[in-house]
């Protein structure tokens, strides 16, 4: 069987499973299907990411220079190795590039999606202010069953 077969099967498989599951996963209320995120969820998820990053980049090339001497060495000496050794270097920090570059996009996005997600709430909040009752407390927040009329 073929990677692309094998690969093919595999994610298939994943996408029923995933078209079966139970609407309770994540954070939100059990078997609502909503998917609910706090912000400390995104905070400690773009944390993890962002310590990856700044961990990642001295742990992942700590063997380079020692490597490529080790390299250059087999292969000046004949050995084919040499060559394969100095390519699997190269693949290596172009994967911990990559991997990097993952880790400041998972990062930069929470950050994005965190401050997003505040200015929506904001907005809506002024929103409902102003749609909301006329009262000496015009400041205060509409009540719950003024908000349900407008999801009815």
């Amino acid at each position: 069987m073929s990677f692309e077969q094998e690969w093919g099967e595999l994610k298939a498989a994943a996408a029923m499973r995933l078209n079966q599951a139970p609407g309770s996963g994540g954070s939100g209320p059990k078997g609502s299907g909503d998917y609910v995120v706090k912000d400390d969820e995104l905070g400690n998820i773009g944390h993890a990411a962002f310590n990856l990053f700044n961990g990642l980049e001295p742990t992942g090339k700590h063997a380079k220079a020692v490597s490529e001497t080790a390299g250059k060495s087999l292969t000046g000496d004949g050995f084919d190795t040499g060559a394969a050794f100095t390519e699997v270097i190269e693949v290596w920090g172009k994967q911990v590039k990559t991997l990097l570059q993952a880790c400041a996009h998972i990062s930069n996005h929470l950050d994005y999606t965190k401050a997003s997600r505040k200015s929506d709430d904001e907005w809506i909040e002024t929103q409902l202010r102003i749609v909301g009752p006329v009262a000496p407390e015009a400041d205060a927040a509409v009540p719950v069953s003024e908000i349900s009329k407008y999801f009815r």
